[in-house]
């Protein structure tokens, strides 16, 4: 667990997947990314779906929902998905805590592999809320794009994972910088997708960022010109990684990454010469 003044985070895996790192590093040379992440037999890199569970104040918080258990068995055989330790929902059954605990759901885009969990099949086989009494948020420029995708973003936006939650009024729409809860803030980090969002928290004097698609893996918020191909606009991401890195270096916040699979969480330093290097912590996974 992690401690931001009064408010405990715990970091949940929802899933394995291995990648073409063609989409997790885009430009970036092979010799220079294949030295920190050497790809597998088949040319693959790992990713991980990392969740949050957020307490503070007496409410249970899940920040982004991961892949969720709508997809077929083709769809996880071409991720090469496995869950040795479960879902999010197991993970937080290992916190002692149902769907219907939680009070609030952050997600910071609604790409599959992060609003996925947001729904779930119920027992007639209807699309039901996964976690019956939250209310989920998300940015109003991020649902305005997934509702209308282009022949680029459509395969991640998936509809049944948010708008029925909008029809319902189960899912709140935000505009920009948000205080959730006090201490926990929903900010725009616009790059991956223009309607973005990271969470930041601040407590006691002390800051955290999950930095979501901003930067998957800790490398890419290392260094501003590495970002994935994913991103719908890469110059937006890497402004916006400076932006962040100035930040993180003056708070000496904690940084939690979605999809790395070795520094998952760290704190960015700055050396004699001016490079800049995440030191990871050691947080194992619920």
């Amino acid at each position: 667990m992690l401690q931001i003044g009064d408010i405990r985070i715990h970091l949940i895996n929802d899933a394995n997947i291995k990648v073409d790192p063609g989409g997790a590093f885009g430009l970036v040379p092979r010799p220079l990314w294949s030295k920190l992440l050497p790809p597998d037999e088949d040319q693959m890199v790992p990713m991980n779906a990392v969740c949050l569970l957020v307490q503070t104040g007496g409410k249970n918080i899940v920040v982004d929902t991961g892949h969720g258990d709508k997809l077929t068995d083709k769809q996880k055989a071409f991720q090469h998905m496995e869950r040795p330790g479960g879902t999010l929902l197991d993970g937080l059954a290992r916190l002692d805590l149902a769907p219907q605990d939680i009070h609030l759901v952050i997600d910071t885009h609604l790409h599959g592999d992060h609003a996925g969990g947001n729904t779930r099949y119920d027992t007639d086989g209807n699309i039901a809320a996964t976690f019956p009494n939250a209310e989920y948020v998300v940015q109003r420029r991020e649902y305005r794009d997934a509702m209308q995708p282009n022949e680029r973003t459509r395969a991640t936006y998936i509809l049944e994972n948010y708008h029925p939650l909008v029809e319902s009024g189960q899912m709140r729409l935000l505009d920009g910088d948000t205080e959730l809860l006090p201490g926990v803030y929903g900010v725009l980090t616009p790059g991956h997708t223009p309607g973005h969002m990271a969470v930041r928290f601040e407590n006691g004097g002390q800051h955290a960022l999950f930095i979501c698609d901003l930067a998957s893996y800790a490398i890419h918020f290392e260094r501003l010109g590495w970002m994935t191909a994913y991103d719908v606009e890469p110059l937006v991401t890497l402004e916006t990684k400076r932006r962040w890195q100035q930040w993180a270096l003056e708070t000496n916040a904690l940084l939690i990454f979605p999809h790395d699979t070795q520094r998952p969480a760290g704190h960015l330093i700055q050396d004699e010469k001016g490079r800049l290097t995440v030191v990871p912590i050691d947080e194992p996974f619920v």
